[in-house]
């Protein structure tokens, strides 16, 4: 079976289906799903796709399937049959996936997949009507007094009922093992957040306020797979970035237009800090900010070491343990106050300067060094 769905591709391509003209949009749709695909995360994001296949008739948001419906078809079409397989429950399953069913039994007609190969599926089937909830004002504080009801009427906290100590059990190792990990997690993030807020405070109304620990910036390394230019500002570029998440690749806005030219944002690895908040740019909400080194006249990417992948932790030297902030709050200004000391030293290396002179660089887990191309004390940013 895998050498004839290895074929699938060339006999799209031998159809008389003319390749639609995609918009910035519909091209920013298709290096998504390629890079779920590329990242093996296909399983992992298939309840995504049943919702974006509710929306769309294809992956591409087109009225006719193109390349990456086929290529991510080849993926599904498997899981799709083992999903029905796996279980006694069909209704259950042709109703969750059911964008998903139409799509591939579209597909598998459409490029003559063999009978024996095909998702078989019961087209009489008599499937519940989907429900697509929409969130009416008021709803929330509807939601709180029934919690309050819930509570009131549940049993009291640490007392258990006979049914809810069944049900429950004992969580297995593996369970309290990720339970531990995620509570140490927690607990290190508290900190480091109690650590910057007491640092934007100031221990009292005159002394200068103590900074936070660098290590509370997500620096990662990114890689461009794709950048084009905005279409409501001019001085701004628009780039799909793959930074490890397992949602998929960040949309980032970088006022880079003047600096760069086009072609050299594309495909490329980059540092790109993380956890800064989201902001709308001209209508394009950016997600991450892609790190350079600059003086008066020039703008340097910081380029990752070879052999860098995208979604590598990036952190300054004796800091690579501590866990950054899920956010850095714009309102306790962090990155404003932690920026200043971000710099390059005569080895081109970038750098933390600490008030009493020292410097430590931007490393990764092997030790490497983090560099611009030719700014020395570089503005790193």
């Amino acid at each position: 079976m895998k050498r004839a769905m290895s074929d699938l591709v060339a006999k799209f391509q031998s159809l008389s289906i003319a390749a639609p003209a995609l918009s910035k949009e519909q091209s920013a749709f298709s290096t998504q799903w390629q890079s779920v695909l590329h990242a093996g995360q296909v399983e992992q994001q298939l309840d995504q796709l049943n919702l974006f296949l509710r929306d769309n008739t294809f992956l591409v948001a087109t009225l006719q399937p193109t390349e990456t419906d086929v290529q991510l078809f080849e993926a599904v079409l498997p899981l799709s049959k083992q999903l029905v397989a796996s279980t006694k429950d069909t209704k259950d399953v042709y109703a969750k996936y059911r964008h998903v069913f139409r799509w591939v039994d579209y597909l598998q007609q459409l490029l003559q997949v063999p009978g024996a190969d095909q998702l078989a599926l019961n087209h009489d089937l008599e499937l519940p009507h989907e429900v697509v909830e929409k969130k009416k004002k008021g709803d929330a504080a509807k939601k709180g007094e029934a919690a309050k009801k819930d509570d009131a009427a549940a049993p009291k906290k640490g007392k258990k009922t006979d049914g809810e100590q069944k049900q429950r059990g004992k969580p297995d190792e593996e369970t309290l093992k990720r339970l531990r990990e995620e509570a140490k997690a927690k607990k290190a993030a508290k900190k480091a957040a109690k650590a910057a807020e007491e640092a934007a405070k100031g221990k009292d109304g005159n002394a200068a306020p103590e900074l936070p620990s660098p290590s509370v910036v997500d620096f990662r390394v990114g890689f461009i797979q794709k950048a084009i230019k905005h279409p409501n500002a001019d001085s701004l570029y628009v780039s799909t970035i793959d930074v490890g998440d397992e949602e998929g690749p960040r949309t980032v806005c970088s006022g880079l237009v003047a600096h760069f030219p086009l072609e050299a944002m594309q495909e490329r690895y980059v540092v790109v800090v993380c956890n800064l908040k989201p902001v709308n740019m001209r209508s394009i909400k950016s997600t991450a900010m892609v790190l350079c080194g600059s003086d008066d006249d020039h703008v340097e990417f910081v380029e990752p070491p070879a052999g860098s992948k995208a979604g590598d932790k990036v952190f300054f030297e004796g800091l690579g343990a501590e866990e950054p902030l899920k956010q850095l709050n714009p309102k306790k200004k962090i990155w404003e106050a932690l920026q200043p000391h971000f710099s390059t030293n005569d080895a081109l290396e970038v750098v933390y300067k600490n008030d009493d002179g020292s410097a430590l660089k931007l490393t990764n887990a092997n030790g490497d060094s983090f560099k611009v191309a030719s700014i020395k004390n570089a503005n790193v940013r």
